[in-house]
This record gives structure tokens, C-alpha cells and sequence, in this order.
């Protein structure tokens, strides 16, 4: 939401101060300076990029225009699903856990949270990490250095379409300049025409090179920044998973591995120790309550 009230603000300031000046709009208007430069921006994606670089760009631009996934709310929500989780594991025994984590989908414990499920990337992480852990014969040690792996290969990934957008901003002055260039070429063929004819074709010219200036830093590169901050969310709500499941496996019972998950989340959205406390009781009390009902 913010992505789109920023961009209203960058171009509605430009042109009201644009207007202020008494300029006139329609000498703006200069669809083939824009088709050379987007269509050659464009290009320049396509020749430096796989398809599903392409596909996640996409996807990413798309998410730039939303709010966040990762709210407060969210982080009590998992924080509750990982102490459910653990504490079922530890009564049971990590073996009681295979229903859930074979198949998460149709799982009652994790069904309860959607969000979750529908994060495939993360119900995967948590997933395959107890799997390996009901398996046995890994070493925490060596399952936190496969996890940090894990992680560094998806944040890795999810910073390519990152770096393939900022690369196209920072191409867009370049290809500003020569739609310019092309412009000046065609006021060069047309010297000794009217004055008013040779003004408006260097006026093209030097629209070429505003909207190559102004596309970099108005638009494609703040989204490209935006995309980028997407990406350090997602790698901070891997490492609340991540630290949580290893202080468990290292015997630090449910309710502490939960509270040192919640010192790892980000401090803008980082849960109370009581909105977390009192969620994960709430979680404790439920089978309590619905046994009682039955009964």
C-alpha cells in the first residue's frame, strides 16, 4: 500500500511543480521515447535473465505493492504453532510428530494456521528439519550448519530478482540517454525547418532523458529496494523457525525455545513476552477444555 501512495507522491510532485512552471503536459507526452526506453530496459532483462528469475521478479513486484506478511501477529501466531508443536514432541515423543509433518496440509496441528501452510517455503523448512530430527543420527550441530546453509541458499535466490531489477534501474539513465541521442539525430535531419518543428524534436530529445532519470530513482529502483526488504523479512522469520527448533533439539523445554525464537524476531514486530505467553497457554488450555467438553 505504501509502495503505491510513494509513487503517487514522486510523480504527483513532479508534475505539480512541473504545472507550477506553467508547463505544458502534452510536450510530456512522448510514447517513443518511452517505448525505446522501457522496450530496451526490457531487453536488457530478458538477455541477462533465466525464466524463473523472470517468474520470480514477477512475483516479487507484485508482492512490493502489498503490506507486509510478517506482522506481529503473525510471528504470536507461529510462536504459538512451534510451542504446540514441541510440546507434543515432548510428551509424546518425536516420533508422534511423523502424521503432522509428512503431511502438513492435512494436518490438525498445522491446518489451525494458515498463513503457515500456505507459506510452503516454511512449513518445508520446519518440516524436513523434524523429519531429520525423528530420524536421528544427525548431531544438532551439524543440523543448525545445514539449516544456516539452507537458509543462505534461499536468501541467495530470493536476491536475484533483486539484483536483476536494480541493474535494470541502474541501466534506465544509460538507455534515457540514448533515446536522447536518437532524438538529436533526428533534429539533426530536420535543420532548416521551422523553428517551432526543430523545438519540439529537441524537446523529445530531452524527455528521453528525464524519464531515464526519472524511472531509475522514482520508480524501478525504490522497487527494486522494496523487493530486497521483502527478502530480509522472509530470512528473518526462517531464523525465528530456525533458532526455536535447535534450542529444542538441544533439550531446552517447549516454552524457552519459544521464548529465545521471540528474541530473534525483528524489533518493529516483535510480540510481547506476555502476548506470547498468554497465546501459548491459550494453546496448553485448549485440549484441556475440549476433553472436558467431551466428557
Amino acid at each position: 500500500m505504501f509502495s503505491i501512495i510513494g509513487i503517487v507522491v514522486v510523480f504527483g510532485c513532479i508534475l505539480a511543480g512541473y504545472l507550477m512552471e506553467h508547463g505544458p503536459l502534452k510536450v510530456l507526452m512522448q510514447p517513443a521515447e518511452l517505448i525505446i526506453i522501457g522496450g530496451a530496459a526490457l531487453g536488457t532483462v530478458l538477455i541477462s535473465n533465466p525464466i524463473h528469475t523472470m517468474k520470480q521478479m514477477i512475483s516479487g513486484l507484485l508482492g512490493a505493492f502489498g503490506s507486509s506478511k510478517y506482522s506481529e501477529a503473525r510471528y504470536v501466531d507461529t510462536l504459538k504453532m512451534m510451542y504446540e508443536l514441541l510440546q507434543k514432541a515432548r510428551k509424546e515423543g518425536l516420533v508422534a510428530l511423523e502424521t503432522d509433518i509428512e503431511d502438513p496440509e492435512n494436518s490438525p496441528l498445522f491446518t489451525k494456521y494458515e498463513a503457515f501452510v500456505k507459506d510452503h517455503h516454511s512449513s518445508a523448512f520446519v518440516c524436513d528439519t523434524m523429519r531429520m530430527a525423528v530420524s536421528g543420527g544427525v548431531e544438532v550441530f551439524d543440523l543448525d550448519q545445514m539449516l544456516d546453509a539452507d537458509m543462505e541458499v534461499h536468501h541467495h535466490e530470493a536476491n536475484e530478482p533483486v539484483s536483476s531489477l536494480a541493474t535494470m534501474a541502474d541501466s534506465l539513465p544509460g538507455l534515457g540517454i540514448v533515446a536522447a541521442v536518437l532524438g538529436v539525430v533526428i533534429t539533426m535531419g530536420a535543420l532548416g525547418g521551422p523553428p517551432e518543428e526543430i523545438g519540439k524534436k529537441v524537446a523529445a530529445a530531452l524527455v528521453g532523458t528525464f524519464l531515464g532519470i526519472l524511472l531509475c530513482y522514482g520508480l524501478v529502483g525504490p522497487l527494486a529496494v522494496r523487493m530486497g526488504k521483502i527478502s530480509d523479512e522472509q530470512h528473518a522469520y526462517l531464523m525465528v523457525l530456525r533458532v526455536t527448533m535447535i534450542a529444542f533439539l538441544k533439550g531446552v523445554a517447549p516454552i524457552m525455545a519459544v521464548e529465545i525464537g521471540r528474541r530473534t524476531v525483528p524489533g518493529h514486530v516483535r510480540p510481547s513476552f506476555k502476548a506470547v505467553e498468554e497465546a501459548c497457554r491459550g494453546a496448553k488450555d485448549a485440549p484441556a477444555a475440549a476433553a472436558a467438553a467431551a466428557g
